[in-house]
């Protein structure tokens, strides 16, 4: 008989925890989507010729070398290039090496600028060489570059890329309105971020087309109006690489300037470490934090970690104090919306080649998260059109696996770890992780694997009716102990609830199938003689290493409840599936798990 193992008094609903995962992003139909009533034709198609000459260039060895120009967390010097902004207005985030002479296009051999190149960022990130024919990046930016198309032909021509001008279709400069001819006020600080942004998409993506909208001035409204021009004129990709503190009013501008359904809108992290920066914070947008990325030894040839020069220098990131959290991110100790998703570089000691003779004299070397969102947008553009109902800021989270998972450094101090430190799998400064390819943006479902996927149900004996087989289990918790209801049939496990010192285990192992996204369910229900909100008795589930949740006496309830966990990262590997009870020395705690599932599609 087992009389102190019973069902202390249950209480009123808690609150639950969140869950450490996020949830299944849904399968969409619908992967291209026709402009609105009245938009602009996105596209003009691009030349085979084009594509081949792209291709040649980012493939040709003679173009791999990589001109370093520091070391990870180096500092550096170098001049913002943007005023620090002001309450109602956004800052660009492009800095430039002020260490680093620059020079114009005639001084310097073809190929050969210091800085990452478009081959140097293609090997990093592991990025097809073609891909985008037809589609239209667009990116939103203050004031004019009146050099912008000029500096543009002589980045590209340098790289071996095809010309991107305004007579070839390819190159479009607008304002605010739309106007091809009545412009915004010439601005060198903001020059030099439009130079960084269009030079960063045609390295990513050289056979996109590229719009570049110019608002009026550095203030939310005209920047809002510049982002919806852009997608008014038909692009489904929009870069911003400018932002400022949170504010109140900020939900309302979400609704105003940055909810376009089917088009993936990258938003910079922001430049001055930890802390939370809008519109990175906007629930519709991708927030891009900042890498140092150099060459390494290792298979990948390319190594990451935070971007963290100072404490006033590095990647922004952090929990958004108004804007709410989107039902596709997960992480529990940010109850509202987590900034960042992804990231790429951004380090200036690692920084990336850029041309602009307005604001600067030529070639440079630039960093700053202004580089990492226009790297990410085309990025976007290489994995296709998004689902014309989708948000794809959720793209990377139902493909975790399909990005390098960024897991040293930090980007300050903070009470919760991961808002401001690396961590295997999701963090605060970058996200799930730099690119690996393009899957991890695009709304298919082939979860961390590719390929195709046979729907089924992995776990044996999933609702424990088959007694203590196919799992593994500390003695006694699969059993039909009446002092504890199943949620169906018979059998049920039951972890600790002894009221004494006690620690329970029950694991079994899964193959996630290559190809598949895989979503892992139980049912389980929590009651405890404990009282107060001290978690003194505790319940971990994991998925190998990787941490799912912690439930405790304070997540009692009257019933079961169900919790669902993505484990389509583990496609095409084995993981085994763990929870682990553990009761102190007083008070009863009953965690009771029945009809698990792992189920892929």
């Amino acid at each position: 008989m087992r009389e102190s193992r019973t069902g202390g008094r249950r209480r009123s609903l808690p609150r639950l925890l969140a869950v450490a995962l996020p949830a299944l992003a849904l399968s969409v139909a619908g992967m291209t989507a026709a402009p609105s009533a009245g938009a602009a034709p996105a596209a003009h198609p691009a030349p085979a010729s084009r594509v081949t000459q792209n291709h040649k260039a980012l493939t040709d060895p003679d173009r791999q070398t990589f001109h370093t120009t520091g070391k990870a967390g180096q500092k550096v010097p170098t001049t913002h290039l943007c005023a620090t902004a002001h309450p109602g207005q956004a800052s660009c985030f492009a800095q430039r090496r002020t260490d680093i002479k620059q020079r114009l296009a005639s001084a310097v051999a073809a190929a050969t600028p210091s800085g990452l190149s478009p081959a140097n960022l293609h090997s990093a990130y592991n990025l097809p060489s073609t891909g985008g024919s037809g589609l239209t990046v667009a990116v939103v930016d203050a004031y004019n570059n009146p050099n912008a198309e000029a500096d543009l032909a002589t980045y590209r021509s340098t790289y071996g890329l095809s010309a991107c001008t305004k007579a070839n279709g390819c190159f479009k400069q607008v304002s605010q309105t739309g106007s091809t001819t009545s412009l915004p006020t010439n601005d060198k600080g903001w020059a030099g971020e439009e130079a960084l942004d269009i030079d960063m998409v045609s390295a990513v993506c050289p056979n996109c087309n590229i719009t570049l909208v110019e608002a009026n001035s550095a203030n939310d409204t005209d920047l809002g109006k510049a982002e919806n021009e852009a997608v008014a004129l038909g692009a489904k990709f929009v870069s911003n690489s400018w932002g400022g503190g949170e504010s109140s009013t900020q939900t309302t501008e979400d609704t105003q300037y940055f909810k376009h359904p089917g088009v993936a809108i990258t938003v910079s992290a922001g430049d001055e470490a930890y802390g939370a920066e809008y519109p990175a914070t906007s629930q519709y947008v991708t927030a891009v934090g900042g890498t140092a990325l150099t060459t390494a030894s290792n298979s990948r040839g390319w190594s990451e970690s935070v971007w963290h020069t100072s404490s006033t220098e590095g990647t922004g990131s952090g929990c958004s104090a108004y804007d709410p959290k989107p039902t596709w991110q997960t992480d529990t100790g940010c109850a509202k919306r987590m900034e960042s998703d992804v990231s790429a570089v951004a380090d200036p000691a690692t920084g990336v080649a850029v041309y602009d003779t307005y604001g600067g004299s030529g070639w440079a070397v630039y960093g700053g998260t202004s580089a990492s969102a226009p790297i990410i947008a085309g990025v976007y553009a290489l994995a296709g059109t998004p689902g014309a109902s989708d948000y794809p800021a959720q793209y990377p989270y139902g493909h975790t696996a399909n990005l390098n998972d960024v897991t040293s450094g930090n980007n300050g101090t903070c009470t919760t770890s991961y808002f401001c430190t690396a961590r295997a799998g999701y963090d605060g400064p970058t996200g799930w992780g730099t690119p690996n390819g393009t899957a991890a943006f695009t709304s298919g479902g082939t979860g961390g694997g590719g390929g195709t996927c046979t729907p089924a149900q992995l776990l044996g004996n999933p609702g424990f009716e088959s007694g203590n087989t196919t799992w593994t289990a500390s003695s006694g918790v699969i059993n039909t102990d009446s002092g504890e209801a199943a949620h169906a049939g018979s059998y049920k496990a039951w972890l600790d609830g002894y009221g004494s010192a006690h620690t329970d285990t029950l694991s079994q192992s899964v193959t996630v199938p290559t190809g598949c996204r895989a979503s892992f369910t139980f049912y389980l229900h929590v009651d405890t003689a404990e009282t107060g909100s001290t978690a003194y008795d505790k319940l971990t589930v994991t998925a190998g290493s990787t941490t799912l949740a912690t439930y405790s006496n304070v997540n009692a309830a009257s019933g079961y409840a169900q919790k669902t966990f993505d484990l389509s990262s583990f496609a095409g590997q084995t993981v085994t599936l763990k929870f682990s009870g553990v009761e102190d020395s007083s008070l009863q705690t009953s965690f009771v798990v029945d009809d698990a599932a792992v189920t892929t599609s």
